[in-house]
């Protein structure tokens, strides 16, 4: 298909990652006709690929971070009530291996210094919480910190090093899916204004007097003419802003890993908490329970290549030496690894700055409409996951204002998908389950699971499956779930099922036939031929293996 007649918007957003997706919702809300586009699937890039924390940046206080700390931990309350079906909260601990240790490196550090401290001692930990309870008060959710003994942390946590002299507990949250809350917000975006659109798998081609040039799915072409271009490509956003016609270097990314390992008596002995320990080198890492696995992370090394980001040997290595540190009395190793993620962190060029001190705040560079570019660009630099909202807001005020535009309303206090009318309380959760129950048929434990998974979007998945669920192999997951999944929720291809829309591959539950199973599912609520088919199994299995370390036994 060949280009059609420009079609116009008020603004055009390239990449739906979180900040894309973040800002499509808030612009909708306000009235203004967006169109928001992805080369791959909605948060399919980097905002795949965090460590699934939603916090306040506890090590941010030591680069004397204050606004992005206090901002961080309003989001993150925030989160916790607009988005409960994603967003929970995470008791966390800090070990803790002397008393005094690195007060001084801290104190260079907070002055400028390139280097990050070692050695975080009791003192300096006690000082770091406190700070953090007092910028975590606005809109709070959780509770104050505590300092624990060895004794009393040695006795919950018997496999720990017996080398900590105490611990801090202080609470932070973890977001289940977030893909899913990317794609929640887009919809939510869609949803507030039926004159915007979204476009998954769809690229930007070129620029040509203010027109730009879309290539989607199956070779269709579009072409738009934007009143404003927000680049929110992250760590691709030197590569969209050549595309448009100008020459940048705004990123200087990092990449971090992930690994997911299948360890019952770690999670056995971390009782849903998280710890957030040092290495021996200095480097900040964690693991905490994530839907049944081990979740450890992350590295922060220097890279430019997101379309080639993949968890190296080495830094797989670097994270099971690191947990046998952490946890002398448990044993690692690399069968226990079920999953492997990596993506770029889209941080600002920082040249001779450490990887771990490059600031997470954002950025929004402004780039005036030119000779042959009749609209500006905005191009979205850095950012946290947890303060998108406050990101979005600031770009749209910048844009509403260039385009005299009054706010309609504040995003604040708004819901994200199936966050609307959750119920909170376990009663009210109760009651929710059981009309549910009792309109489709279905177990009230079928339905307890569905609201978890989806929150009150689960009435109409649970109505679709109504009193006996067909399940994918041995999964918790229906055909008559992902064949809703499947028209609703703009799946282009099978991976997009496996990878973002379910939590299956990450949780390490496929299998040859259950990727069969699901492309059966899928292909058939899509109408796919049988080539098509194939052609979805052969790229799936190609993802998983090169990406994730799956490898999948074929027929």
């Amino acid at each position: 298909m060949t280009d059609t007649a420009p079609h116009d918007y008020d603004v055009l957003i390239i990449g739906a990652g979180i900040n894309g997706a973040g800002l499509f919702r808030d612009l909708c809300e306000q009235g203004l006709r967006c169109l928001i586009v992805d080369k791959g699937d909605f948060g399919s890039g980097t905002s795949a690929a965090p460590s699934r924390l939603i916090h306040g940046g506890l090590k941010y206080l030591e680069t004397g971070e204050f606004r992005l700390v206090a901002e961080s931990t309003y989001e993150r309350n925030l989160l916790l009530r607009n988005a409960p079906h994603l967003v929970t909260p995470l008791p966390t601990i800090i070990p803790i291996y002397s008393w005094t240790n690195g007060i001084w490196p801290a104190i260079r550090t907070f002055f400028g210094s390139k280097t990050a401290p070692r050695s975080r001692g009791a003192v300096l930990i006690k000082i770091g919480l406190k700070l953090y309870d007092f910028y975590g008060s606005r809109a709070r959710q959780m509770p104050r910190h505590k300092m624990l003994s060895r004794k009393r942390a040695l006795s919950e946590i018997p496999a720990l090093n017996p080398d900590i002299v105490a611990v801090g507990t202080y609470h932070d949250a973890a977001v289940s899916a977030p893909e899913r809350l990317v794609l929640e917000l887009v919809q939510d975006g869609v949803a507030a204004n039926d004159s915007s659109a979204a476009l998954n798998w769809t690229s930007v081609e070129s620029q040509v007097g203010g027109v730009v040039h879309l290539s989607g799915p199956e070779g269709t072409r579009m072409a738009i003419r934007p009143k404003i271009v927000v680049n929110a490509a992250g760590p691709w956003i030197d590569r969209v802003n050549a595309s448009l016609g100008m020459n940048t270097s705004l990123i200087g990314g990092t990449k971090g890993s992930h690994i997911l390992i299948d360890h019952p008596e770690l999670l056995k002995q971390l009782q849903g908490r998280m710890i957030y320990f040092e290495s021996n080198d200095g480097r900040i890492l964690l693991v905490f329970p994530y839907l049944g696995k081990a979740l450890v992370g992350s590295t922060d090394i220097p890279d430019s290549d997101p379309d080639n980001a993949v968890c190296s040997d080495d830094e797989t290595s670097y994270f099971l030496r690191s947990l046998a540190e952490l946890l002398p009395g448990l044993a690692f190793d690399r069968d226990q690894i079920v999953y492997s993620y990596a993506g770029i962190r889209p941080l600002p060029n920082s040249e001779g700055v450490a990887p771990g001190l490059i600031s997470r705040d954002h950025s929004a560079p402004f780039e005036a409409a030119g000779p042959g570019r009749p609209f500006p660009v905005i191009s979205l630099v850095g950012g946290k996951w947890t303060t998108f909202r406050a990101f979005a807001a600031d770009v749209a005020n910048t844009i509403l204002g260039h385009l005299e535009h009054s706010r309609r309303i504040q995003t604040d206090a708004l819901p994200i998908g199936g966050g609307r009318d959750m119920p909170q309380a376990a009663d009210d959760r109760a009651v929710w389950v059981a009309g549910l129950a009792q309109q489709s048929g279905a177990r009230p434990e079928r339905t307890a699971e569905l609201l978890e998974r989806y929150g009150t979007t689960a009435l109409q998945i649970g109505l679709q499956e109504g009193t006996a669920p067909v399940f994918i192999g041995a999964t918790t997951f229906s055909e008559a779930e992902i064949g809703w999944i499947a028209r609703n929720e703009k799946v282009q291809h099978l991976e997009d099922v496996l990878l973002r829309r379910t939590q299956l591959a990450i949780t390490g539950q496929l299998t040859e036939e259950i990727i069969e199973h699901i492309c059966k599912v899928t292909g058939n609520a899509l109408e796919w031929s049988d080539a098509r088919r194939q052609s979805e199994l052969n790229s799936a299995r190609k993802t998983l293996a090169e990406k994730h370390g799956i490898e999948l036994l074929q027929k």
